[in-house]
């Protein structure tokens, strides 16, 4: 693991797997997720198959810079926004989605690749896309995955999944371990693991238990606006994967997705959610060493 400063503001923490001379592919995780929520044997998987694959985390979270001196109250913030007090909502918040690309991005300059493949999940679906929209140049291609595209009549979460995602977490190490097994609502029905949850959240927790990004890179998500209008315009080679048992997210966001990107790629998986079942692992790599192999090396 390496920590590069990619803005005289931010430093990003990142690992690489496969071989430097090999197509890069950028791995962007979602919301409050650390690059752990990228797998290693899933990205030593996809470099075995001839890409130089990069995970990082997000600024306000893993081992990236943290935005303590904004302090956003997660509650306070969607009451904000749910009353309709706009302004209020955006002074609260130091930074948003078009920042995070600028650090992905950056972080591309630091190590430099001049264009990459970009792989967003979730939140860091929406990153990627916005890296594609503001800088196409530097964007071979884009995969988005069990994303959105921030209008609000489409991906949105069950009342079930929503509750899951905002209900605090215990501070103590035991406890936040085993509140993660509420995150099975959105996962595959039949491959949800609580096993496997327990375990990333233990690894997270030893490596940086820090709640208060999640408030920030809420209001970054929230107040970033919908793309719909730019992705019409879009010309980057892009893949939308989807899948069919997500609650978080709900498939519509990425058939959104497909519909507005004009020659996107849809790829809907079965058994699903929002999660990246081990079993489902050969068919996403598949499908992303397939996908990146459209462009040529950068």
């Amino acid at each position: 693991m390496s920590i590069v400063a990619v803005s005289p503001e931010v430093s990003l923490a990142y690992e690489s797997f496969g071989e430097p001379e090999d197509p890069p592919v950028l791995l962007v995780m979602g919301f409050g997720a650390q690059l752990l929520a990228w797998p290693e044997d899933f990205c030593r998987a996809l470099a075995d198959r001839g890409r130089h694959v990069i995970r990082y985390d997000n600024r306000d979270c893993g081992l990236s810079t943290k935005f303590d001196d904004h302090p956003v109250d997660m509650g306070e913030f969607i009451a904000t926004v749910s009353a309709g007090d706009i302004p209020a909502a955006l002074a609260m918040v130091p930074y948003r989605l078009r920042d995070m690309a600028d650090d992905g991005l950056g972080l591309l300059t630091a190590l430099g690749i001049e264009r990459a493949h970009v792989v967003g999940t979730s939140m860091g679906g929406m990153i990627a896309q916005t890296m594609a929209l503001f800088c196409p140049e530097r964007v071979l291609t884009l995969t988005s995955m069990m994303s959105s595209t921030g209008e609000s009549a489409y991906g949105q979460s069950t009342p079930e999944a929503q509750a899951a995602l905002f209900s605090p977490k215990p501070a103590d190490r035991e406890g936040y371990v085993a509140a993660v097994e509420k995150e099975l609502v959105w996962a595959s029905k039949r491959y949800g693991d609580a096993a496997s949850l327990r375990e990333l959240a233990a690894e997270s927790y030893d490596r940086s238990y820090y709640p208060a990004g999640i408030g920030r890179q809420l209001g970054a998500m929230i107040l970033s606006g919908s793309r719909a209008d730019a992705l019409r315009d879009l010309r980057v080679p892009t893949l939308v994967i989807h899948g069919l048992d997500d609650t978080l997210i709900d498939p519509s966001g990425g058939q959104r997705t497909a519909e507005l990107v004009p020659g996107a790629e849809l790829l809907l998986i079965p058994d699903m959610g929002h999660d990246r079942p081990r079993e489902l692992w050969p068919q996403l790599i598949d499908a992303l060493v397939s996908h990146t192999g459209r462009v040529g090396r950068p």
